[in-house]
């Protein structure tokens, strides 16, 4: 029996039958054995095991009688796993044999012929694909669910003037509301390289068997079915050596860990005394030991950190698969640990990214003080000139740029300058000119498409409502 192996000199392995005289040294078990992680896989593991039985008793290569004791005691293997109850034992090395040596002891010598016409190859890339395909799936409701909390503050905020930035200098008043739904943007590629990467691992490797398929009369488009698979995979030395599904979910998890450091570097500023735009929640916000004073925004610095820790597991397993030659190589065993926990991480990151920007506070009045700040009308300026006296943009430019240096030797904004003023520089100047020189004129005049007019605004949170939620 398989669950008899021990790492005693001397003592046959039962997994590898008569091949090898002794079992592993407890060294070999302890960088052999993957159970402490692929435990994670039971019930992928199971639901192969069932479509698996089930196709070999349609075909005739096993009993009935046989299929029926394999299915109810997969069952009960399951149920034991999840009660709690069931014993996992490294010197069975993963959750195959594991599941399979407490199989044989329920059912008995039944448990054995399971594994006709497959191999523990083809078995552990139908579980990690299986596992993965369940992992997006799951993405892509946590991210819809961060993209629904962006959306509610950004309808609050379509019409809150904030200033925006290139280089981290003041450039145009915008609106949060506008701010916040590129994040929804870029949420929303995140979610369609998640359906992306889903429909293209949709390909069963179950039935390759170690590399070569088998000689059995099996079903691969009946288990591929099953299993909910669009097919079975069309090459069997392809179908347990690719991994490339695995590296594109984490490559997607990488892109989309990026984007939430970026939302999460900004909440940090906004949260700072020098920006005071957004005040977190107690529940996503911690103390300091020493300085009583302190509000920290620990969560998005936390997900700001963990970003790396993502990227970090994706280059992890392209080291592990570059040099490998076909098929399986045992390297392929620690493909699992990095995409288990970039998956823990990632729900991690966005359950309290979420979190923060439900509860988040934002400063209306401290965000519309700034954004008159640093001159951030100068371009409304530029575009009047050359729209109301057909002056070239250069030379608009130019003009703009003098009055800003005006402005600036004086220490006060463009709107604080008399007309007179803006007459020494340009002389068809006319007070027509203050009406686009404050910030809420200057965002109501975004009118393009993707704008930041808040009814601009309003128009894409419509939208985003129609394409996302």
């Amino acid at each position: 029996m398989a669950d008899d192996i021990t790492n005693k000199k001397g003592q046959a392995s039962a997994m590898w039958g008569g091949r090898f005289s002794a079992g592993p040294s407890a060294v070999m078990e302890a960088i052999n054995a993957s159970i402490s992680f692929d435990k994670k896989l039971y019930a992928q593991d199971i639901a192969g095991s069932k479509a698996h039985a089930t196709m070999l008793g349609a075909q005739g290569i096993i009993d009935a009688d046989d299929v029926d004791q394999i299915l109810a005691g997969l069952d009960e293997v399951k149920a034991e796993i999840e009660s709690g109850t069931f014993e996992f034992k490294a010197s069975l090395e993963d959750i195959h044999m594991n599941v399979e040596a407490r199989l044989r002891e329920i059912i008995g010598d039944a448990a054995g012929r399971l594994h006709t016409g497959r191999s523990r190859n083809d078995q552990v890339a139908t579980d990690l694909k299986l596992w993965v395909r369940d992992a997006l799936d799951s993405l892509d409701r946590d991210i819809q669910a961060l993209q629904h909390a962006l959306i509610d503050q950004a309808e609050t905020h379509s019409g809150s003037v904030m200033p925006g930035f290139t280089h981290l200098q003041t450039a145009q008043p915008v609106t949060m509301g506008h701010h916040l739904m590129a994040y929804v943007e870029m949420l929303g590629r995140d979610r369609s390289r998640v359906v992306d990467a889903r429909a293209r691992m949709n390909q069963s490797p179950l039935g390759a068997a170690a590399l070569a398929g088998t000689s059995f009369p099996i079903d691969r488009t009946a288990t591929s079915t099953a299993l909910g698979f669009d097919g079975p995979a069309a090459n069997s030395l392809d179908a347990v050596s690719d991994r490339d599904f695995a590296m594109e979910y984490m490559s997607v998890a990488s892109i989309i860990s990026i984007h939430l450091s970026r939302l999460a570097e900004e909440i940090v500023l906004w949260c700072s005394d020098q920006f005071g735009y957004v005040r977190l929640s107690d529940e996503f916000s911690t103390g300091s030991s020493i300085m009583p004073q302190k509000r920290n925004p620990d969560a998005a610095e936390l997900i700001r950190a963990k970003a790396g820790r993502v990227i970090g597991m994706q280059n992890a397993l392209m080291i592990v698969m570059k040099g490998l030659p076909m098929t399986y190589g045992k390297d392929m065993q620690d493909d699992k640990e990095p995409v288990f926990e970039v998956a823990d991480t990632l729900a991690l990151s966005l359950a309290a990214m979420t979190g923060m920007i439900e509860s988040a506070e934002f400063n209306r009045d401290r965000m519309r003080t700034d954004a008159a700040k640093g001159f951030s009308t100068a371009t409304d300026l530029a575009d009047w000139l050359v729209r109301i006296l057909g002056m070239p943009f250069r030379d608009a430019h130019h003009v703009t740029g003098n009055l800003v240096k005006m402005a600036e030797d004086r220490g006060v904004q463009l709107d604080a300058l008399t007309l007179e003023d803006m007459q020494s520089v340009e002389a068809k100047i006319s007070a027509d000119v203050f009406d686009v020189l404050g910030v809420d004129n200057s965002v109501a005049s975004r009118q393009s498409f993707g704008g930041t007019a808040p009814d601009q605004v309003r128009a894409r949170i419509v939208d985003a409502k129609a394409r996302w939620l």
